[in-house]
């Protein structure tokens, strides 16, 4: 009876989680067009094929679910994990040379907006009527500003910074690089290639930040 229960448990929370994984897809949908603030509740139960206490009985509310799909969507899964703790940020660390780490980032850069911006414009855009979104936009601003102040140390601690920046400077124009909109007008609006983003981002943030490397020396 104990393996029949475990069996039982399992499949509910499998279920459960494939649930949450459908209302979050439907949100995702909906959210971006026709958008957050024309986006009822019921729609999104209808689109996700679910009644709508199962809505409310996963999330709680609109805010909820709006929070938890920005940062379902930003982490790329629903695994507890940080962004801090994810595989990405241990391989830049790994990286002794400043500009290796940079475009090991820009390549996570490029695939998180990939996936993030059509939802993270239309979030912008509904901060600018909704105070919800507005305090879950700001969420994320404030987020990603401690993220670049991590990845500012990062780069000072290789002793490669320009004269002219500190970690706080620094992370203000890696803040500024990673902003989703600059990806959304090169890529989605100006039809860059994804790799001309990646290395467009590298080579920006590079010759703002970073002292050049001294040529290696040839044998004499």
């Amino acid at each position: 009876m104990a393996v029949k229960r475990k069996y039982q448990s399992t499949r509910r929370q499998d279920q459960a989680r494939q649930t949450r994984r459908a209302i979050l897809a439907a949100a995702g949908r909906l959210f971006v067009e026709p958008g957050y603030a024309a986006t009822p509740l019921t729609a999104i139960a209808a689109e996700a094929g679910v009644a709508i206490q199962t809505v409310y009985a996963t999330f709680g509310s609109k805010r909820q679910l709006l929070s938890e799909l920005v940062d379902v969507t930003v982490a790329g899964d629903d695994e507890a994990l940080s962004l801090p703790e994810r595989s990405f940020v241990d391989e830049i660390r790994a990286l002794a040379d400043p500009r290796a780490k940079l475009e090991r980032y820009a390549r996570h850069l490029t695939e998180t907006h990939a996936r993030q911006a059509a939802v993270m414009i239309a979030l912008a855009g509904a901060a600018t009527a909704d105070p919800d979104a507005a305090a879950i936009w700001q969420k994320n601003l404030d987020d990603r500003r401690r993220g670049m102040v991590m990845f500012a140390t990062e780069l000072a601690q290789t002793g490669r910074l320009r004269a002219d920046h500190d970690v706080d400077s620094a992370a203000d124009v890696l803040w500024l690089a990673m902003d989703v909109r600059n990806y959304d007008w090169l890529v989605r609006q100006r039809a860059w290639s994804a790799e001309r983003y990646q290395r467009w981002y590298a080579e920006t943030v590079a010759a703002a930040l970073l002292v050049p490397a001294l040529p290696r020396s040839g044998p004499h």
